[in-house]
């Protein structure tokens, strides 16, 4: 009896771990935060881009314009950006990863377009305003994607601040009544607001769900590893209390 219960104990010991990491292949590294993907460090190198532009774009806003939800804009981008810069290359030197120092050709276009457009003008105010709210549109969707699949906690709360900062933004660029909404090449329109051409499916009847299928559907819940675990502790538990309540009845007798 006693081989047999060492046995198991070998077995449950040396069973791989339900909780082992999985492969998730070359491009990722293991952080003290949970893996490191090529999504964490692409949102980490494009917050930075958008800082080298969108700070110098705001210092415009609050120098060229005379109106002054502009120059409130251009004070939203000039404090949310010193935030968001200061939390990346914090993070970025944590997860070792490189960032960029000049904005990229798109970006250094538009504050060219900003620099050319006359100062106290409705052409620089149309400009600042929707270069900037199509570029944090974008911005968004795409933080939005990162914090949805990332398994690495630094890189959610990250995200998060980033998610937070940029809604900020859109809403006071929205709030100088100078974005052209009309222009769905730079904001395209939700999918959700075009109309369906397919007819609408009637909702099919719930199942008959039976009570052993219930308790199936609820043991699905608990992954394998576990349930094997735990079944075979029961096992050895069940079996020593039986084999010591013998040894004491022997004792007794």
């Amino acid at each position: 009896m006693r081989k047999f219960l060492v046995s198991l104990l070998i077995v449950l010991f040396g069973a791989p771990s339900a909780f082992a990491q999985p492969d998730l292949g070359s491009d990722y590294v293991q952080t003290q935060f949970g893996p490191m993907g090529p999504a964490g460090r692409d949102l980490l190198q494009k917050v930075a881009l958008a800082g080298l532009w969108e700070g110098p774009a705001g210092r415009m806003g609050l120098e060229k314009s005379a109106n002054p939800l502009v120059r409130e804009a251009g004070r939203h981008l000039i404090d949310g950006h010193a935030d968001l810069d200061r939390r990346t290359v914090e993070l970025a030197r944590t997860l070792n990863v490189q960032l960029p120092t000049q904005p990229n050709a798109d970006q250094q276009g538009w504050l060219d377009e900003m620099a050319a457009a006359p100062a106290r003008s409705a052409e620089f105010d149309r400009i600042f305003a929707n270069r900037l709210r199509a570029a944090h549109g974008a911005v968004y969707k795409f933080l939005a994607a990162v914090r949805t699949g990332t398994r690495n906690t630094a890189i959610r709360d990250y995200s998060k601040v980033c998610m937070d900062t940029v809604l900020d933004h859109i809403t006071v660029l929205e709030a100088t009544g100078m974005v052209d909404f009309n222009d769905t090449k730079a904001i395209p329109l939700a999918l959700v607001a075009q109309p369906s051409s397919a007819a609408p499916t009637p909702p099919r009847p719930a199942p008959v769900i039976s009570q052993n299928s219930q308790q199936l559907q609820q043991d699905d819940g608990v992954p394998d590893g576990l349930l094997g675990l735990g079944v075979l502790a029961a096992v050895v538990a069940g079996i020593w209390l039986w084999s010591g309540g013998r040894s004491s009845r022997k004792i007794r007798s």
